[in-house]
């Protein structure tokens, strides 16, 4: 046996005997105390009360009885005056770094779109704007890249998890100012490294794009926000750390080690710098963006409809499996390339056992929203992060299959790999994200949002323009892959095939485009508060009783 073969077999049997040791550490009770544990992030007898402050109250008053008539009903009543006021108090200790993270995460949703839709059309219109050098395709589409991934959602990220983290840990936020700086340190990050990228001064890797210089600000600022969060949690006073708690102080450790490993300056070379370079891209995604985004999943979906999650064992098997087996997914990418064999088998193999925690995630989501459903319609946190939390199974289970290489040989190289990347960070990651924010930052401002109508025009713009640009993306990078497979073809024929499919792309980025727009415009009217109600349902509760619907007063 191989070297090769050994380390692989190793690897895996290590995985296999840390998710058994961690099965049986579960089963003695050593990770939490079962389904309870699943009802920490309500109060007392709060289980059963909905919670939107998205919606105006006549949609809260809709969603609370669509619970009613489901059976979901048990013990609840108001909060209340001290524990409405406590919420509160816990909502604004976190208020100076969630405005400053969620503003530059609109900021950045904007530059980003008008880079990507700039770099969709010259896919197809290659002669268009080409006088300068920072608006050629080269440079605008790693501009846009980096500024979806470390501007939009990791500001995003960073916000929903500041401050979801006091109400987790049920104790104010701890250094809000020295997070606060950790958002600025992480704004001059992007700025310097998208400004370097449009200048000519790419480090010319995927994902790694920013010169390590502009990265310093990005770990330093990291570095300053894990700070906040980790005097917080010292100061908890819940009797058990909430399954999102786990995701979020994951994704907080992972991402330092990821950036320090990656970018340190002279390190990789050759060979083991593409490897390097897959191991990173994928992890940011797996270790970073996806912790934070299911973290915002097992919060927003429980407390939304006043039900706790199906299972909260399964939620933790979720977690540490994703902890198991995502960090080797990467390779895949490489399959074909000048690496070990050995290498490329390992990815395959972990990207194979991902489905664990992607079956168990979905298990759970929709089993918690089983028989809920018709609460959607009267809910925007829900629409988006629930959609959002079903493009993860799909993007998860899509990822799984094009690791092995009899479909890998088909998509790899193809506009079908574009197509799936998006799948997870914008359908799963993004969608979960405006969900979040939609709950979030009327609790931040005291305000409502001003129109219902403007988030539902959000809702289609940016779902109705998805479905177009992944369903033409997918259709023209899998038939780009069998025109290239097909050796009696030029090549030209497989960059010919997929003109249509490039327009179509541009069409669904244009409407999302214009849904982000909306979103932003939406935000900074709210920034302003504007609009005629004025906090009527932050300010009020409805008390479900057995018959109806009745109003109770709490924040």
């Amino acid at each position: 046996m191989t070297i090769g073969v050994g380390l692989l077999l190793a690897t895996f049997l290590l995985s296999v005997a840390s998710l058994g040791l961690f099965l049986w550490s579960m089963s003695r009770g050593l990770f939490g105390r079962g389904e309870a544990a699943g009802r920490v992030i309500f109060e007392p007898r709060e289980v059963g009360l909905v919670e939107e402050p998205a919606g105006p109250v006549g949609d809260e008053d809709a969603l609370q009885g669509v619970m009613n008539r489901t059976g979901h009903t048990g013990e609840f009543s108001v909060l209340t005056p001290d524990q409405a006021s406590e919420r509160a108090r816990l909502d604004a200790s976190s208020r100076m770094p969630v405005l400053a993270a969620l503003t530059s995460a609109v900021i950045w949703l904007v530059l980003a779109s008008a880079f990507g839709l700039l770099a969709s059309l010259k896919l197809h219109l290659p002669d268009w704007l080409v006088e300068h050098p920072w608006l050629t395709f080269g440079r605008i589409r790693p501009a846009h890249l980096n500024a979806v991934g470390y501007g939009w959602c990791s500001f995003a990220g960073l916000g929903v998890s500041l401050w979801m983290y006091p109400r987790l840990l049920k104790t104010p936020l701890v250094g809000g100012r020295i997070a606060t700086a950790g958002i600025a340190l992480w704004f001059v990050g992007v700025s310097a490294g998208t400004w370097a990228v449009l200048t000519g001064h790419s480090a010319g890797l995927e994902w790694l794009e920013f010169p390590w210089q502009a990265d310093v600000p990005l770990f330093l600022g990291g570095t300053l926000v894990g700070v906040s969060l980790l005097l917080t949690l010292q100061r908890r006073t819940v009797p058990h750390l909430y399954v999102s708690v786990w995701y979020i102080s994951a994704g907080l450790v992972w991402l330092p080690i990821l950036l320090a490993v990656a970018k340190w300056p002279g390190l990789h070379r050759g060979v083991p710098q593409a490897a390097m370079n897959w191991w990173y891209g994928h992890n940011v995604l797996g270790l970073w963006f996806t912790p934070l985004g299911l973290a915002a999943i097992y919060y927003f979906i429980p407390k939304t409809i006043g039900k706790p999650i199906h299972s909260y064992n399964l939620s933790l098997i979720g977690f540490w499996t994703l902890a198991f087996f995502y960090s080797q997914v990467g390779g895949h990418h490489l399959i074909g390339g000048p690496v070990p064999s050995w290498l490329v088998t390992l990815s395959i193999v972990q990207s194979v056992m991902m489905v664990i925690p992607v079956v168990a995630v979905g298990i759970n989501q929709h089993r918690t929203m089983w028989g809920h459903f018709a609460a959607l319609r009267h809910s925007p946190t829900l629409r988006f992060v629930v959609t959002g939390g079903m493009l993860y199974t799909l993007a998860s289970v899509q990822g799984s299959l094009q690791s092995l290489r009899v479909v890998n040989a088909t998509t790899h190289f193809t506009h079908f790999t574009v197509a799936h990347a998006h799948l997870g960070l914008y359908g799963f990651f993004s969608l979960v994200m405006f969900g979040a924010m939609y709950f979030v930052m009327p609790r931040v401002l005291d305000w409502e949002w001003p129109s219902a109508r403007m988030i539902s025009l959000h809702f289609w713009l940016v779902t109705g323009g998805f479905a177009i640009y992944f369903t033409g993306l997918s259709i023209g990078g899998w038939l780009q892959g069998l025109a290239m497979l097909d050796a009696s073809r030029p090549f030209m024929d497989s960059v010919r095939i997929t003109i249509p499919y490039l327009v179509s792309r541009s069409v669904g980025g244009a409407l999302m485009t214009l849904g982000h727009l909306v979103f932003a415009l939406h935000f900074a009217l709210m920034l302003g508060r504007r609009g005629d109600r004025r906090g009527a349902a932050l300010l009020r509760r409805p008390s479900p009783e057995p018959v109806g619907v009745a109003a109770g007063a709490t924040a």
